[in-house]
């Protein structure tokens, strides 16, 4: 037997109705659409202290792992890797929840919010709640956390200042002018159907930045990768093994279980894998390989492994197989060597990328329900809280307890189950301990 034959075989292209050539095309082509994570999130991390090259490796080797697993074990065309969103939120949020430079705290927080994640993967609850939430609460927490990335992208960018009041920004700053040029660039690209938009843009507004002087080359443009040890097992779990820290745990562990449900399913749900209710066959399968990737990684200081909607782009190019999903992270590796020229990346570039994947998320916001009130109202105002007061935590929480409220009133008890009254209560809990 040759290796295309057990290739073949072992991810079950005939029954998947795929080939070689095609899983190989669908691996490269998600590589090349989701590669700017290896420059946005270093750069995101850098600003709250943590060392750019040690976070640049840490993030490929997840990605490696995490595309590794969902190949091999779950045999999905599904790219995992540590989610963008939860960095923005864990770097601009949780970090001060702690203190400026406390991103060690952070990341106990998210040790303990990852092992609690795997407990509930590994005992199907995961699988259970996932099925049974609302899919107006589903919706509405993609589009919230669409519009939160979307707000820090535009206030890193210096579109909109954030002070007393929110105001317009100063268009004729270079910053902010290198941020709109990359917006200019991603959309106009996007608008033309060019998949490796948002690497296109980075490269772009790079190019810029270094004609205009605001960036520099480095002496060396290929390096040894970047050793993790001034990440490696530095998160703080002791410092966080207070009463305090509950709620914090909680947003996060609620922000693990919402971004990799929403980005499972979505994808899923493009490459025509969900069954007639809209649920993912075998989908703990796929769920026990990002909980198991997200507890190596908190190991790492980074946080949740999880499906990338990039890997929509994979799926569109014939991808069916885990082989696309192993193609893309081997390619990933080929990053280390590349540290130096990642870290000239101007931070306008990287905020350009949070606004057009803002937008991107918000695109859910379609499937809600406006016109049934009780789910209406607790969505949209799960949506508000989540970009206007950046506490993605206590916007989920008000969502989980308004929902069966509503329903209740309106007379619809009777769609309620189980699971939405367990959140309900957990969401109570967690406002009995926040420190507002």
């Amino acid at each position: 037997m040759n290796i295309s034959n057990a290739l073949s075989k072992f991810f079950k292209f005939e029954e998947l109705n795929t080939n070689l050539k095609t899983e190989l095309v669908a691996g490269l082509t998600t590589f090349a659409t989701l590669a700017y994570i290896m420059i946005v999130i270093p750069n995101i991390l850098s600003g709250i202290g943590m060392p750019q090259g040690a976070v640049t490796s840490t993030i490929i080797y997840m990605a490696f792992i995490g595309c590794m697993l969902m190949g091999f074990v779950a045999n999905r065309p599904f790219a995992a890797a540590p989610l963008l969103a939860e960095y923005v939120f864990l770097a601009y949020t949780v970090v001060p929840m702690f203190g400026e430079g406390e991103w060690q705290k952070a990341f106990g927080a998210v040790v303990i919010a990852a092992v609690i994640l795997f407990v509930m993967t590994i005992c199907n609850v995961r699988a259970w709640l996932v099925n049974c939430l609302p899919a107006c609460m589903k919706f509405a927490f993609t589009a919230g956390l669409g519009l939160y990335l979307a707000f820090v992208g535009l206030k890193g960018a210096g579109i909109i200042n954030v002070t007393d009041n929110l105001t317009i920004g100063n268009f004729w700053d270079v910053n902010t002018l290198l941020a709109i040029a990359g917006i200019l660039i991603i959309g106009i690209l996007m608008v033309r159907g060019v998949k490796v938009a948002m690497l296109a843009g980075l490269i772009g507004v790079t190019i810029l930045s270094l004609l205009l002087g605001q960036s520099t080359v480095p002496e060396n443009l290929i390096s040894a990768p970047a050793s993790i040890a001034p990440v490696f097992l530095k998160a703080d779990v002791a410092g966080v093994l207070n009463i305090d820290a509950l709620p914090i745990i909680f947003i996060i562990l609620v922000l693990m279980f919402v971004d990799t449900m929403g980005t499972m399913i979505g994808v899923s749900a493009k490459a025509g894998f969900l069954d007639e209710n809209g649920n993912l066959p075998n989908i703990k399968k796929a769920m026990l390989c990002d909980s198991t990737a997200t507890v190596i990684a908190s190991s790492m200081c980074a946080i949740t492994s999880g499906v990338y909607v990039e890997s929509t782009t994979g799926v569109q190019a014939g991808g069916r197989s885990g082989l696309t999903a192993i193609v893309t992270g081997c390619l990933f590796l080929t990053g280390l060597f590349f540290t130096p020229v990642f870290a000239m990346i101007p931070s306008a570039a990287c905020n350009a990328v949070l606004v057009i994947i803002g937008i991107l998320m918000l695109a859910n916001i379609k499937m809600i329900d406006f016109e049934d009130m009780s789910e209406g109202i607790p969505a949209a105002i799960t949506i508000f809280l989540m970009s206007f007061s950046s506490n993605i935590g206590v916007a989920v929480a008000c969502g989980f307890v308004l929902y069966p409220i509503l329903k209740l009133i309106a007379g619809k008890g009777k769609e309620l189950n189980i699971p939405v009254w367990i959140l309900f209560v957990a969401s109570c809990i967690f406002f009995a301990l926040y420190k507002f």
